[in-house]
């Protein structure tokens, strides 16, 4: 457990445990994951209860080993050919109108899962009726192929996680590169003007404010549209302890301070990336 005290703000949410078991239901039919469980999203409850999921797709085991992140990591299995019409037969029986779609890394396949993830968006886009796509994306180690390839099924939201500043990359995302989130938002901005971009921060993991101002301000650099900042929670004991936790007023503060250089910044304790996601679309829509 951290050694930092839990204020009185963060308190572990009530689970919903019929709306639990009936979205797991319905992924265990169809062989599919949602991150909510693997990742143990806080939020998890709340969201099924709405009859919302965020899908993980290509497995539940990730080529990467983020400090913060609880998703197992190691060799993953070979893609499941029939993932994309699974997931869209999971979001019929659901009758979902927003569906986020994220992943695993998988950096052990040539294009990173790219073509995966357009097949995923090509077979929810043939649903009638239709649901907005959102994708929350690897950085694919930097290859804008892949990004490109993701881009050519149109999503509707192209979300990727810068997930900290960039000082605490080799300490928390040592496989990653702060260079290759940004360039992958500015791509996705350059490319495709109908796309809504977005990302998501951490914080509680030894970050100043004047690095988060630095790191929006980046992001607004790249236009970036949409930021999410929430606060980072340890899942188990094997992950990095949290330093602090931020208060509601500094959540507050950091989203005025996002939206005074044009971003639409949502805030708090326990906002995620695919937190009310559905919402955070039709805003800037």
């Amino acid at each position: 457990m951290s050694s930092v005290s839990l204020p009185v703000w963060i308190r572990e949410r009530k689970l919903n445990l019929g709306a639990l078991h009936e979205v797991r239901a319905v992924m265990s039919r169809g062989r599919l994951h949602t991150v909510c469980d693997e990742a143990r999203c806080p939020n998890r409850s709340e969201c099924f209860s709405r009859g919302t999921a965020t899908f993980l797709i290509m497995g539940d085991v990730c080529t990467r080993s983020c400090r913060y992140c609880s998703i197992a990591h190691g060799k993953p299995q070979s893609l499941d050919a029939n993932e994309p019409a699974e997931l869209a037969n999971a979001v019929r029986t659901m009758g979902l109108k927003h569906v986020v779609v994220t992943s695993v890394d998988r950096d052990d396949i040539s294009d990173g899962g790219a073509a995966h993830f357009a097949a995923v968006i090509a077979a929810l886009k043939a649903l009638d009726p239709r649901p907005t796509v959102e994708v929350l994306t690897p950085d694919f180690r930097g290859d804008m192929a892949a990004v490109d390839t993701v881009l050519a099924a149109a999503p509707d939201v192209y979300n990727h996680n810068v997930e900290t500043v960039e000082r605490l990359y080799p300490q928390v995302r040592r496989q990653g590169r702060y260079r290759w989130a940004l360039d992958v938002i500015g791509h996705v901005a350059g490319r495709a003007g109908g796309i809504v971009t977005k990302s998501g921060l951490m914080v509680g993991l030894g970050e100043s404010r004047e690095e988060l101002q630095v790191t929006l301000d980046d992001l607004k650099a790249v236009s970036c549209r949409v930021v999410t900042i929430g606060q980072y929670l340890r899942p188990t004991g094997r992950e990095v302890p949290v330093v602090r936790y931020w208060t509601p007023e500094e959540f507050a503060d950091l989203e005025s301070y996002g939206r005074s250089i044009g971003l639409e910044v949502i805030a708090g304790p326990f906002v995620r990336s695919s937190y009310h996601a559905e919402e955070a679309f039709l805003k800037v829509r």
